[in-house]
């Protein structure tokens, strides 16, 4: 966030910067019903590798933040906002890569961070309610929601392997017509 403050941005990609939250909210709010069917981590993956580790961060931890906003605020938000940013960030890390336009690499990617996602707000729950915190009880804790974490790998996986060549497409022309990705990472 610091680097997103001091660095201009072109106009053009702060409003894909702003499309992108948007999307990946509205992918988010309407399968709050659904536990861990996550369509914002595909936007939010996307969003890393067009835009790069360091938007990528910010569209994922904003996504947290903004989609709280509907769902409920709590001492989660900074523990999502941290997850779904590590997530936008390794995704731009990827993107600098020629594995961005590999759909498999990108299934990959997705479902692992499908797991790792749940893990991070596995430890937070562990640290916030498990007592005694145990080793047995930690184990518990993680075991416990695996289910979740499992449901959350899948969509990531399904997701993707429907509409990342769609996705990647449409931003490809866009990004010729208003020229709003960073150089550096397209």
């Amino acid at each position: 966030y610091w680097r997103f403050e001091r660095e201009p941005l072109k106009t053009q990609t702060l409003m894909f910067l702003a499309i992108l939250i948007a999307l990946a909210v509205a992918g988010r709010v309407p399968f709050a019903s659904l536990p861990s069917v996550q369509a914002a981590s595909f936007v939010i993956i996307l969003g890393g590798i067009s835009l790069g580790p360091e938007l990528g961060f910010v569209t994922g931890s904003t996504t947290a933040l903004v989609s709280n906003m509907f769902l409920g605020q709590g001492p989660w938000t900074p523990w999502q906002m941290f997850a779904w940013g590590l997530m936008g960030l390794t995704a731009g890390l990827i993107g600098r890569t020629q594995l961005r336009h590999k759909v498999m690499p990108m299934i990959i990617f997705g479902g692992v961070w499908g797991f790792v996602y749940g893990w991070i707000m596995d430890l937070w729950f562990a640290l916030a309610y498990v007592n005694p915190l145990t080793m047995k009880s930690f184990i518990l804790a993680f075991t416990a929601s695996a289910g979740f974490d499992l449901v959350h790998c899948l969509s990531n996986v399904v997701l993707i392997a429907l509409l990342y060549r769609s996705w990647e497409k449409l931003i490809d022309r866009l990004n010729r017509k208003y020229n709003f990705l960073p150089t550096k990472t397209h």
